[in-house]
């Protein structure tokens, strides 16, 4: 059943991602708030849900003891829905799922450990398309100053970079976190605590879904939230995505993981169906170089 649950994953974060961007319309100046206010009352309903069902023991102070990883998360999220209203979904996730080689680095730097000559390889394949990547926003017909100016097509392009280093950085503490002898978690055991701080993340969101609505009630912005089809359904399928990524790695994560590395190679291909997204020759090439390189690493690290 784990290939099943691994699979099911891929294919609803690739589904989310896709509904992501059809959500974030970029004459909507507030379209990437909106977005987090939807994701933020799905995942808060569910983990009412699952503290309604579940018995994990919740102590309410882990809210405050998980705050610093789940800002490093909703943080990355809100950036990454702005940067969805300017840059192709095809270029912005694979540089989004750098976040692995991130993690794989600042465990180097900072944790002195050793990787394999393969995982260093895949890094360089990643930065190279990056950079190729970068240097193609800057010339021909991929040239973003033209539509959006250039200090907006900075920050746009910005955005997916933001994402991956705040996400890695959570995802870094997470190793702190999530390891029962140093966790600042209370009452957790080993069953409970990565569901603790999975409730404490979506706890968290739901509270700051609330104050983004308060913001926008006060600047006057219309939001009804059943009317916000693509967002709801972009919110669900992330819900529904870590729900099933939950079973996928507790059967094979090995295995797992790097099958669901492979969601921006998803997200490329339903871009390119239902978003009618096209790209260069050479945009292509760099992505797949980024996209083999989240691929090597991911299976060697998972290894």
């Amino acid at each position: 059943m784990w290939l099943f649950f691994t699979l099911a994953t891929t294919l609803i974060w690739g589904l989310a991602e896709l509904f992501y961007k059809k959500g974030a319309n970029p004459e909507e100046k507030y379209a990437h708030l909106k977005i987090s206010v939807t994701v933020g009352v799905v995942m808060g309903c569910h983990a009412i849900f699952t503290l309604l069902v579940k018995d994990i023991g919740y102590d309410p102070a882990n809210l405050i003891a998980y705050l610093p990883v789940s800002l490093c998360y909703i943080i990355s999220m809100a950036f990454s829905f702005f940067g969805m209203r300017f840059i192709e979904e095809s270029i912005s996730d694979p540089i989004e799922n750098t976040s692995g080689a991130i993690v794989t680095l600042m465990c180097v730097i900072f944790l002195g450990e050793r990787i394999a000559a393969g995982s260093a390889v895949a890094i360089v394949l990643i930065l190279i398309g990056i950079l190729g990547i970068g240097f193609l926003e800057n010339i021909g017909e991929t040239d973003r100053k033209k539509k959006l100016g250039k200090r907006m097509a900075i920050i746009a392009f910005a955005m997916p970079f933001c994402y991956a280093t705040l996400d890695a950085l959570g995802s870094f503490l997470d190793v702190y976190y999530l390891d029962l002898e140093t966790s600042p978690l209370v009452n957790v055991t080993e069953d409970t605590i990565e569901e603790v701080a999975n409730t404490s993340y979506e706890l968290t969101f739901f509270v700051i879904a609330i104050i983004f609505m308060i913001f926008m009630k006060i600047k006057g912005v219309s939001f009804d939230l059943p009317k916000q089809r693509d967002k709801v359904i972009a919110a669900v399928c992330e819900t529904a995505g870590q729900f099933t990524y939950v079973f996928a790695m507790s059967g094979n994560g090995a295995i797992a993981a790097p099958i669901i590395s492979a969601v921006c190679v998803v997200s490329l291909i339903l871009s390119r169906i239902f978003l009618k997204e096209k790209l260069t020759k050479m945009q292509y090439f760099f992505l797949f170089m980024v996209i083999a390189g989240i691929l090597i690493l991911a299976a060697i690290e998972g290894d």
